[in-house]
């Protein structure tokens, strides 16, 4: 019997003519005979025969790029990067604290910046100050309406204390002093009205002399407005005396 040939499948052959048994093949494409080679009997696998290296260089420099992030850079080294100007790195660490900030902390810090605008302009309603003035107080024709009523003697001022007499004296259950609170009413207001009229008629015409090019509307409503309250209780602050041209 022949060395490496099957008994159950004897090899047929011609008379008087040597007995050869057919080699059995394996590995690749059955090119390796099952003696042969350094691996006997262990086909030889296609990816050991056609194993690509790109994949192998580029994991080897994958490793190398984490090993080398691990350590420390030299501070004379080059970054290898451009270093970033400085508004957007304002901008960067100022979206880094916004995304950071949680919900309560940003309503906690909304409600200090309103109640330090809200401080800033209660100083400026006292001391005039128009950087930090409410809108409806800014700019110089509101600024000289004003000064304007706060120059001159109203009479819609005592509107209030005049109103708390009358009230008193109408409550008492004497005629002749309910017909003089009466009388005293109409006169109040006659005199309210017409030194409102006489003011704003001024006023409108300073403006339109003073202020030819900027926006005038609504500032003799707010003039009179400002004219019924007494001097004392006015915001902004009076900033001219009586009798001084503003």
């Amino acid at each position: 019997m022949i060395p490496g040939c099957r008994p159950d499948n004897p090899p047929q052959v011609a008379h008087n003519a040597p007995s050869v048994c057919p080699l059995q093949t394996r590995g690749v494409a059955g090119s390796f005979p099952p003696g042969l080679g350094s691996n006997p009997g262990h086909p030889v696998p296609l990816g050991f025969v056609f194993r690509s290296r790109a994949k192998e260089e580029k994991a080897h420099a994958d490793k190398a790029t984490v090993t080398d992030s691990k350590q420390t850079r030299h501070p004379e080294a080059p970054k290898g990067r451009p270093t970033p100007k400085r508004s957007q790195a304002q901008t960067q660490r100022r979206s880094v604290a916004n995304t950071s900030m949680t919900r309560k902390e940003a309503a906690k810090r909304q409600r200090d910046e309103r109640r330090a605008a809200m401080e800033r302009q209660r100083q400026a309603l006292a001391s005039g100050d128009e950087r930090y003035l409410p809108a409806r107080d800014k700019g110089p024709v509101r600024r000289f309406a004003r000064d304007y009523v706060d120059s001159r003697f109203n009479i819609a001022e005592y509107f209030l204390p005049m109103a708390v007499i009358i009230l008193v004296l109408s409550m008492i259950r004497v005629p002749q002093l309910q017909n003089a609170a009466l009388l005293l009413w109409l006169v109040v207001i006659v005199l309210i009205v017409l030194d409102s009229a006489v003011t704003g008629f001024r006023l409108k015409k300073q403006l339109a002399e003073r202020f030819p090019d900027h926006k005038r509307r609504g500032a003799v409503a707010y003039a009179l407005m400002r004219s019924l309250q007494m001097r004392r209780l006015r915001l902004p602050k009076p900033q001219v005396k009586r009798g001084e041209r503003p």
